[in-house]
Protein backbone atom coordinates (compact mmCIF):
# COMPACT_ATOMS: atom_id res chain seq x y z
CA UNK A 1 0.00 0.00 0.00
CA UNK A 2 2.62 2.54 0.56
CA UNK A 3 3.20 5.17 -2.15
CA UNK A 4 5.96 7.06 -0.33
CA UNK A 5 9.15 6.14 0.91
CA UNK A 6 8.81 9.22 3.20
CA UNK A 7 7.70 12.66 3.21
CA UNK A 8 11.00 14.04 1.61
CA UNK A 9 9.94 11.48 -1.02
CA UNK A 10 6.49 12.59 -1.60
CA UNK A 11 7.55 16.15 -1.45
CA UNK A 12 9.83 16.07 -4.31
CA UNK A 13 6.99 13.84 -6.46
CA UNK A 14 4.39 16.75 -5.09
CA UNK A 15 6.54 19.21 -6.23
CA UNK A 16 6.82 17.81 -9.86
CA UNK A 17 2.79 18.02 -10.24
CA UNK A 18 3.74 21.78 -8.91
CA UNK A 19 6.31 22.46 -11.85
CA UNK A 20 4.10 25.11 -13.49
CA UNK A 21 5.37 27.12 -10.39
CA UNK A 22 8.91 27.35 -10.58
CA UNK A 23 10.82 29.98 -10.70
CA UNK A 24 7.80 32.38 -10.40
CA UNK A 25 8.83 35.40 -7.92
CA UNK A 26 5.23 35.72 -7.12
CA UNK A 27 4.79 32.46 -5.07
CA UNK A 28 5.55 31.08 -1.60
CA UNK A 29 5.19 27.91 -0.06
CA UNK A 30 3.35 27.37 3.25
CA UNK A 31 4.12 24.38 5.13
CA UNK A 32 1.25 23.08 7.64
CA UNK A 33 3.82 21.85 11.02
CA UNK A 34 4.79 19.54 11.63
CA UNK A 35 4.46 16.67 9.05
CA UNK A 36 4.16 19.36 6.25
CA UNK A 37 7.41 20.73 7.04
CA UNK A 38 9.45 18.03 4.81
CA UNK A 39 7.11 18.21 2.24
CA UNK A 40 7.17 22.07 2.19
CA UNK A 41 11.03 22.39 2.06
CA UNK A 42 11.21 19.72 -1.01
CA UNK A 43 8.46 21.61 -2.74
CA UNK A 44 10.10 24.94 -1.94
CA UNK A 45 13.72 24.28 -3.05
CA UNK A 46 12.70 22.47 -6.37
CA UNK A 47 10.59 25.21 -7.56
CA UNK A 48 12.99 27.89 -6.42
CA UNK A 49 10.48 29.68 -3.58
CA UNK A 50 10.45 30.81 -0.46
CA UNK A 51 9.22 28.53 2.44
CA UNK A 52 7.62 29.60 5.47
CA UNK A 53 5.69 27.99 8.33
CA UNK A 54 1.96 28.77 8.62
CA UNK A 55 0.58 28.02 11.96
CA UNK A 56 -3.05 27.73 12.44
CA UNK A 57 -5.53 26.62 14.58
CA UNK A 58 -8.92 25.29 13.91
CA UNK A 59 -11.36 27.09 16.28
CA UNK A 60 -13.66 23.56 16.35
CA UNK A 61 -17.33 23.80 18.06
CA UNK A 62 -16.99 22.73 21.99
CA UNK A 63 -17.89 18.72 21.90
CA UNK A 64 -18.20 18.70 17.91
CA UNK A 65 -13.99 20.30 17.92
CA UNK A 66 -14.01 18.42 14.02
CA UNK A 67 -16.63 21.04 13.03
CA UNK A 68 -14.82 24.35 12.37
CA UNK A 69 -16.57 27.45 13.53
CA UNK A 70 -13.35 29.36 12.68
CA UNK A 71 -9.57 29.71 12.87
CA UNK A 72 -6.81 31.76 14.12
CA UNK A 73 -3.42 31.72 12.54
CA UNK A 74 -0.20 32.90 14.20
CA UNK A 75 -0.06 36.10 12.94
CA UNK A 76 -2.97 36.67 15.27
CA UNK A 77 -5.52 36.74 11.73
CA UNK A 78 -8.40 35.28 13.66
CA UNK A 79 -11.86 34.78 11.26
CA UNK A 80 -15.26 32.98 12.16
CA UNK A 81 -18.11 31.52 10.55
CA UNK A 82 -20.81 33.95 11.91
CA UNK A 83 -23.59 31.93 10.46
CA UNK A 84 -22.43 29.23 11.75
CA UNK A 85 -22.18 30.51 15.53
CA UNK A 86 -25.94 32.00 15.35
CA UNK A 87 -27.04 28.67 14.22
CA UNK A 88 -25.20 26.86 16.87
CA UNK A 89 -26.69 29.88 19.47
CA UNK A 90 -22.56 30.05 20.49
CA UNK A 91 -21.97 32.90 22.84
CA UNK A 92 -19.39 35.28 23.11
CA UNK A 93 -17.89 34.19 25.88
CA UNK A 94 -17.59 30.78 24.58
CA UNK A 95 -16.30 31.99 21.39
CA UNK A 96 -13.96 33.82 22.81
CA UNK A 97 -12.66 30.98 25.23
CA UNK A 98 -11.84 28.72 22.27
CA UNK A 99 -9.83 31.84 20.52
CA UNK A 100 -8.07 32.26 24.04
CA UNK A 101 -6.80 28.73 24.34
CA UNK A 102 -5.95 27.94 20.48
CA UNK A 103 -4.11 31.77 20.17
CA UNK A 104 -1.90 30.45 23.52
CA UNK A 105 -1.30 26.89 21.78
CA UNK A 106 -0.65 28.80 18.64
CA UNK A 107 2.04 31.07 20.80
CA UNK A 108 3.78 28.30 22.40
CA UNK A 109 4.39 26.73 18.62
CA UNK A 110 5.67 30.13 17.16
CA UNK A 111 8.16 30.17 20.11
CA UNK A 112 9.29 26.77 19.59
CA UNK A 113 9.34 26.63 15.42
CA UNK A 114 10.00 30.20 14.58
CA UNK A 115 12.63 31.61 17.18
CA UNK A 116 13.59 35.00 15.70
CA UNK A 117 12.46 34.90 11.79
CA UNK A 118 9.70 36.93 10.66
CA UNK A 119 7.20 35.86 8.47
CA UNK A 120 6.51 35.93 4.74
CA UNK A 121 4.27 38.71 3.62
CA UNK A 122 1.81 36.86 1.21
CA UNK A 123 -0.31 39.93 -0.20
CA UNK A 124 -0.37 39.37 -4.00
CA UNK A 125 1.26 36.02 -3.83
CA UNK A 126 0.51 32.64 -5.05
CA UNK A 127 0.40 30.56 -1.53
CA UNK A 128 1.36 27.05 -2.17
CA UNK A 129 0.20 25.39 1.17
CA UNK A 130 1.18 22.03 1.57
CA UNK A 131 0.70 19.38 4.05
CA UNK A 132 1.74 15.21 4.41
CA UNK A 133 -2.08 14.45 3.45
CA UNK A 134 -5.26 15.12 4.33
CA UNK A 135 -8.25 12.80 5.20
CA UNK A 136 -11.37 15.50 6.61
CA UNK A 137 -9.12 18.53 5.53
CA UNK A 138 -9.55 20.29 8.52
CA UNK A 139 -6.52 21.99 9.29
CA UNK A 140 -5.95 22.74 5.69
CA UNK A 141 -9.43 24.27 5.50
CA UNK A 142 -9.09 26.48 8.78
CA UNK A 143 -5.73 27.60 6.75
CA UNK A 144 -7.21 29.27 4.06
CA UNK A 145 -9.70 30.40 6.22
CA UNK A 146 -7.06 32.52 7.77
CA UNK A 147 -5.02 33.46 4.58
CA UNK A 148 -7.75 34.68 3.14
CA UNK A 149 -7.73 38.17 5.26
CA UNK A 150 -3.62 38.36 4.06
CA UNK A 151 -5.03 38.71 0.83
CA UNK A 152 -3.33 36.57 -1.75
CA UNK A 153 -3.27 36.80 -5.28
CA UNK A 154 -4.38 32.71 -4.74
CA UNK A 155 -4.14 29.56 -2.40
CA UNK A 156 -3.27 26.43 -4.03
CA UNK A 157 -3.46 23.61 -1.33
CA UNK A 158 -0.97 21.13 -2.33
CA UNK A 159 -0.51 17.74 -1.17
CA UNK A 160 0.97 14.04 -2.20
CA UNK A 161 -2.17 12.38 -0.98
CA UNK A 162 -5.81 12.81 -0.01
CA UNK A 163 -9.50 11.70 0.01
CA UNK A 164 -11.12 12.44 -3.36
CA UNK A 165 -14.07 13.75 -1.59
CA UNK A 166 -11.97 15.94 0.76
CA UNK A 167 -10.38 17.39 -2.78
CA UNK A 168 -13.38 18.27 -3.82
CA UNK A 169 -14.86 20.22 -0.97
CA UNK A 170 -11.85 22.20 -0.48
CA UNK A 171 -12.17 23.62 -4.14
CA UNK A 172 -15.14 25.96 -2.16
CA UNK A 173 -12.31 27.59 -0.19
CA UNK A 174 -8.98 27.83 -2.13
CA UNK A 175 -8.60 28.93 -5.54
CA UNK A 176 -6.71 25.01 -6.77
CA UNK A 177 -6.20 22.36 -5.17
CA UNK A 178 -3.05 19.69 -6.58
CA UNK A 179 -2.88 16.04 -4.92
CA UNK A 180 -0.47 13.35 -6.37
CA UNK A 181 -2.58 10.31 -5.30
CA UNK A 182 -6.36 10.09 -3.87
CA UNK A 183 -7.11 6.16 -3.33
CA UNK A 184 -10.18 4.89 -3.15
CA UNK A 185 -10.91 3.95 -0.73
CA UNK A 186 -9.07 6.20 1.66
CA UNK A 187 -7.32 5.09 4.92
CA UNK A 188 -5.53 6.89 6.79
CA UNK A 189 -2.68 9.19 5.68
CA UNK A 190 0.05 7.08 7.36
CA UNK A 191 -0.89 4.16 5.37
CA UNK A 192 0.52 5.35 1.84
CA UNK A 193 4.34 6.11 3.94
CA UNK A 194 6.52 3.39 4.51
CA UNK A 195 8.34 6.25 6.92
CA UNK A 196 5.96 7.86 8.89
CA UNK A 197 7.75 8.69 11.92
CA UNK A 198 6.67 12.05 13.50
CA UNK A 199 8.43 14.94 12.56
CA UNK A 200 10.34 16.62 15.47
CA UNK A 201 10.63 20.21 16.90
CA UNK A 202 14.67 19.97 16.40
CA UNK A 203 14.13 18.99 12.51
CA UNK A 204 11.09 22.08 11.88
CA UNK A 205 14.09 23.99 13.00
CA UNK A 206 16.51 22.58 10.98
CA UNK A 207 14.47 22.16 7.78
CA UNK A 208 13.61 26.06 8.02
CA UNK A 209 16.71 27.16 8.49
CA UNK A 210 18.48 25.21 5.83
CA UNK A 211 15.49 27.00 3.73
CA UNK A 212 16.13 30.28 4.03
CA UNK A 213 20.06 29.83 4.29
CA UNK A 214 19.25 28.53 0.14
CA UNK A 215 17.04 31.00 -0.95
Amino acid sequence: MPLFADRFDAGRRLADALGEYADNPGVVVLALPRGGVPIGYEVARRLHAPLDLYLVRKLGVPGHEELAMGAVAGDGTCVVDEDLIASLQIDDATLDEVIRRETTELRRREAAYRESRPTLDVAGKIVIVVDDGLATGATMRAAAMALRAANPAAIVAAVPVAAARTCASLQRVVDRVVCVHTPEPFHAVGLYYRDFDQTGDDEVRRLLSRSMKAS
